[in-house]
């Protein structure tokens, strides 16, 4: 069920909210088990199938983090083993579903360069928000090993880790954000202001989804297949390929988020924001302050820190920046082309460390002042993000290449026909390469199309304001403006997938 789906915004959605609220009127903990029982409903219009793998990997984290909380006649020993289950049945639970498939056709490849018998394939379907309710769980057993879990009730765990608006997609929730508000009695009321803003984030979360992200998926998927089918890539269009899908992936996965957001609000409860306009970011390392920050947060505290962090010497860190990046790339998807973008951003982040350790001052006033070095600082930032988006997007690294070839100019620097065709002086001063299928489709209004929405994208991104700081007036205004777009997409539109649902 999509939160841009007609089940779910004039059925599920409806249903759910005024059912806990009815329900609240009675009785606290029977709202809460409502939401939690909507929440396993809406997992189970995925796949039925997958609801008993949630609800075992629930039960038997529970029953874990109530052997690891301290007290005074706890053995160290006993409650270090039980964390150390714990860790080992997620993480090998995550490793089964995400990984087996993986490294099975890893190992045949290598089994058939060497002529022996191949591994038999198991095909393991891989079960949706895996990979998200398992971090959540592994950070809450950490923390409750930790003593820094106070709440116990078992309903609230499982409405903490089924809750609807984040399960599917993130964000990544730590239980010290969500548990507290669901044992308070604030959250059993209606709050109109809170309803306000909430449908404004939900509007301005659904225009970005269907609007700019849905938009621009089907040229970045021309883009990609035909450099994959081994169309060759000019220099225009590998860069429409990449800028596109910068802004597909943004619009797609921050528009979830905004939905997520608003839709928790209408029943009272507060998610973390998990963008901070990324692409305004000068380094990479502020671009990982903004982009997919529950995430970031969660390799930060519960992998980059537990190897030692910056503790243990500037080689440690360095190589514990890459080894978090790396298996943040991997946490991604089973393919070498996440574990190469994970590992480009660990190089980034280095060089960006690096950089600020040896040059003159890079932070101070005086340079943060100075708009021409910050817009160098920008562009390279930006540069480095989209190059290693191309890899993130590609389904092999053969594809991946295909695009770089085009963006660096190795197939050379001429114009596709469609541009030409407008611009009479310029084919005098270039060569046609020929009506390019990969830019705006193949067709001049595809071009127009597409470049329509690279500015307009680019406009939101660099110029935007963050909902939370607008007033209650402009946010009405917001939802004003939004609705015209929204309703003639829900009803002319078909409802396509989230990206992130993939991960």
């Amino acid at each position: 069920m999509l939160f841009n789906s007609y089940e779910f915004i004039f059925c599920f959605f409806p249903i759910a909210f005024a059912g806990f609220f009815l329900i609240a009127k009675a009785n606290h903990r029977a709202a809460a088990a409502w939401l939690g029982l909507m929440s396993l409903f809406f997992y189970g219009w995925w796949s039925v199938k997958a609801i008993p793998l949630l609800l075992f990997s629930i039960f038997v984290n529970y029953l874990l983090a109530g052997k690891l909380s301290p007290f005074d006649d706890d053995n160290e020993k006993t409650r270090k083993t039980y964390l150390y289950l714990g860790l080992a049945f997620n993480l090998l639970l995550l490793a089964f579903f995400k990984y087996v498939n993986f490294f099975i056709d890893n190992t045949n490849t290598i089994l058939s360069t060497l002529h022996q018998p191949r591994l038999p394939a198991l095909n393991i379907i891989l079960p949706l928000g895996i990979s998200f309710y398992t971090f959540t769980q592994i950070a809450f057993l950490v923390d409750c090993w930790a003593g820094k879990v106070k709440e116990r009730n078992f309903m609230h765990y499982l409405l903490f880790v089924t809750y609807f608006p984040h399960l599917i997609a993130g964000p990544i929730l730590h239980h010290s954000q969500m548990m507290p508000q669901f044992s308070a009695k604030n959250t059993y009321k209606i709050n109109l202001e809170n309803i306000a803003e909430g449908l404004t984030l939900f509007s301005l979360g659904l225009a970005k989804k269907i609007v700019i992200a849905d938009s621009l998926a089907g040229y970045v998927n021309q883009a990609f297949d035909h450099a994959g089918q081994g169309t060759i890539i000019t220099f225009v269009d590998g860069w429409a390929a990449a800028l596109s899908y910068a802004l597909q992936l943004y619009f797609d996965f921050s528009g979830y988020c905004d939905m997520a957001i608003g839709l928790s609000l209408f029943f009272g409860i507060r998610l973390p924001m998990n963008f901070n306009s990324p692409y305004k970011a000068t380094s990479i390392i502020e671009f990982w302050r903004r982009w997919h920050i529950s995430l970031s947060t969660f390799l930060r505290d519960y992998l980059y820190i537990p190897l030692g962090g910056n503790r243990l010497g500037p080689f440690r860190r360095y190589l514990n920046l890459f080894i978090t990046m790396i298996l943040g790339g991997l946490w991604h998807g089973a393919n070498w082309t996440f574990v190469i973008w994970g590992g480009a951003h660990g190089v980034f982040l280095i060089i960006n460390h690096l950089w600020r350790k040896w040059s003159p001052s890079p932070l101070s006033q005086e340079a943060k002042e100075n708009k021409a070095v910050m817009a160098i600082y920008w562009l390279v930032t930006f540069l480095c993000v989209c190059f290693a988006w191309v890899m993130f997007r590609s389904d092999s690294v053969a594809t991946a290449f295909a695009i770089y070839k085009g963006m660096i100019g190795a197939n050379g620097f001429v114009l596709p026909e469609q541009i030409l065709q407008i611009m009479p002086v310029a084919q005098r001063l270039f060569h046609a390469a020929g009506n390019m299928p990969t830019l705006g489709g193949g067709s001049i209004m595809g071009f127009f199309n597409e470049l329509v929405l690279l500015l307009i994208g680019f406009a939101m991104v660099l110029a935007g304001k963050q909902i939370a700081a607008l007033n209650y007036k402009s946010r009405l205004v917001l939802i004003a403006a939004t609705t015209g777009f929204i309703v003639n997409s829900i009803f002319f539109a078909v409802p396509q997938e989230f990206m992130y649902f993939q991960f």
